[in-house]
């Protein structure tokens, strides 16, 4: 398989995404962050091990005083022009914890793509001046597109997808996923767990992109609970038949409650409606948990949510110790300060620094 950086635009544009995902490893680690495809099992639980050490270290002032020495030479864009707050902060606490200075894009209406230069030639533009670009954008494969011309520039520099189009969140399925295993590390890991996803998964990115990420753990069952119109797409029903994961799709919200040992709730994402309003039509008033749901549910399972909700999650359920929707927000912080980390070769300082205390 070639690399990412050896790699033909279009062969590579033309690969399915377990094919671009293989072709995103770099000497066993991460350079570009593109997919949710591109990441195994045991990079999963590295990935996580290093987060848990962070969190470690940064409990006290000299921790956290080592931890901004790591990357304090490094400058990173955070190139977000589709709106974001959790993302956004989460990537910007991240860069501060490791020294890195930041700048930031957040309107292109103050960039000079108002005056008319592609987006292309603005990343290629970070590129000059900062050493990491995170992007966050609506448009589908933009991302990829301008990590394979930075991978063929004179000066490569790596990109983090933090959401494109309604394809990829990979760093959110990272933080999904750390979530599960600091949930579960007490009761056998992720292997052999259920899985509810709920509300709207047609368009849902966060729920693509876990759902394919969760495919590494054995005998994980999936089961997709929305209204027709929100039901996940064959694309991922075929993903998961091809690599085969159990799953099902369900009408029935309240009836998978007591199966789940983790739901994982959505808001519906009407920012997609291709006429606006259109969502509307729908029914989702089945799909939300409130605090009857409670008994129902087991006593070690949780309660996940990418955030923002609307509604989805009653406010009653807030003080339950497996409302974990909070605690996940925050995991983004320390899962992506790894990444970073992990980008830049500074994973293993960071390990010796925790095992020398």
């Amino acid at each position: 398989m070639q690399t990412f950086d050896r790699i033909e635009w279009e062969v590579f544009r033309n690969l399915d995404l377990d094919g671009k995902g293989r072709c995103l490893t770099r000497e066993g680690r991460p350079f570009h962050v593109l997919l949710a495809q591109q990441f195994s099992r045991a990079e999963l639980e590295e990935l996580g091990a290093l987060a848990t050490s962070i969190r470690r270290i940064a409990k006290d002032r000299t921790g956290m005083a080592f931890l901004r020495e790591r990357l304090s030479d490094k400058r990173a864009m955070l190139y977000f022009t589709q709106p974001s707050t959790r993302t956004f902060l989460s990537f910007c606490a991240a860069c501060q914890i490791l020294g890195i200075q930041i700048g930031e894009v957040r309107d292109t209406a103050t960039s000079s793509e108002f005056k008319g230069e592609t987006k292309e030639d603005s990343v290629r533009t970070f590129s000059s001046y900062f050493d990491l670009i995170v992007m966050r954008s609506q448009e589908s494969g933009l991302a990829e597109r301008m990590a394979w011309v930075l991978s063929h520039a004179d000066r490569p520099v790596p990109i983090i997808n933090a959401g494109s189009g309604r394809d990829q969140h990979p760093t959110q399925a990272l933080l999904d996923i750390y979530t599960l295993q600091r949930s579960f590390e007490h009761q056998g890991g992720i292997d052999g767990k259920t899985i509810v996803f709920v509300g709207d998964l047609l368009r849902g990115r966060t729920v693509r992109s876990l759902s394919s990420v969760l495919t590494n753990y054995e005998g994980v069952r999936q089961i997709f609970a929305a209204p027709e119109a929100f039901q996940v797409s064959d694309d991922i029903t075929a993903m998961l038949e091809a690599r085969g994961a159990e799953f099902e799709k369900t009408a029935s919200f309240e009836k998978v409650i007591p199966l789940a040992d983790a739901i994982y709730m959505t808001r519906v994402q009407d920012e997609w409606d291709a006429v606006k309003g259109e969502s509307s039509g729908v029914d989702v008033s089945a799909y939300c948990f409130t605090a009857a749901h409670l008994d129902a549910l087991k006593p070690n399972a949780i309660i996940m949510h990418p955030l923002p909700r609307r509604g989805e999650i009653s406010v009653e359920v807030d003080g339950d110790p497996r409302a974990m929707y909070w605690r996940q927000m925050r995991n983004g912080m320390w899962i992506r300060t790894a990444l970073i980390a992990q980008i830049f070769e500074r994973d293993g300082e960071i390990r010796d620094y925790e095992k020398s205390g």
